[in-house]
């Protein structure tokens, strides 16, 4: 098999696991929905414009949402000692983990759109003249989180703390994330042009490709252990 094959092998695999168990994407869809009912009726708009918040809320319920699919990564193989297998098999180290991370990249990018529908539902959001960029910004913030989120999800599932571990270790490290995605989110909420928009997707950019690095090195050492 070629690199890319045993790649789609692991996505493909991934994605067929949890369209048939629905339990992760349920997990995270449930609690954007209830995030939004939350935070509909605990905010009066009559003293705060949705528009000036909704950034930090969108982001805030994708981090935590997130959290509840991207930490069940290895769970379900690791319960029948599926996963051993994996590694024993003849893909990369590299492989394994890019296949993973584009799985959750699947699974969390749906839960982002998801977020975005019901914020503008529930708070008539204006997604302004650039809904494109507002989704590269979606997806860039997605794939940084989760290239962080399945490392350290594998070191997590190895402890004893298990899932109660992680975002100790995330949170730290998703400040460049949050800081420059609610920025530029809320200045395309607010239909400032794409120039006042573009250093933040850069660095958005910037972010997602170090941690997808640093990942797929630290990847092979963390199994290993």
């Amino acid at each position: 098999m070629t690199y890319l094959s045993q790649i789609y092998a692991i996505v493909w695999k991934d994605l067929l696991l949890e369209f048939r168990t629905r339990e992760r994407i349920a997990a995270m869809g449930a609690f954007a929905v209830l995030a939004g009912i939350l935070f509909n009726f605990s905010m009066d708009q009559t003293v705060v414009r949705p528009q000036d918040i909704a950034a930090g809320l969108i982001w805030m319920t994708l981090v935590f949402g997130g959290l509840l699919g991207i930490g069940r990564t290895f769970h379900l193989e690791a319960q029948d000692g599926a996963f051993q297998g994996v590694l024993t098999s003849p893909a990369p180290k590299d492989a394994i983990y890019i296949g993973k991370i584009t799985a959750n990249f699947v699974l969390l990018y749906i839960v982002a759109l998801l977020v975005v529908g019901i914020f503008t539902l529930f708070f008539g959001l204006d997604l302004g003249d650039h809904p494109g960029m507002l989704a590269l910004a979606l997806a860039l913030g997605s794939l940084g989180f989760v290239a962080l989120g399945t490392l350290f999800s594998a070191v997590s599932s190895s402890t004893h703390m298990g899932e109660t571990l992680l975002p100790i270790l995330v949170f730290p490290l998703l400040v460049p994330m949050i800081i420059y995605g609610v920025s530029a989110t809320s200045r395309l909420l607010a239909d400032r042009p794409i120039a006042d928009v573009a250093g933040n997707l850069r660095m958005l950019g910037a972010f997602a490709v170090l941690a997808v690095g640093a990942g797929a090195v630290m990847f092979r050492f963390v199994v290993e252990e």
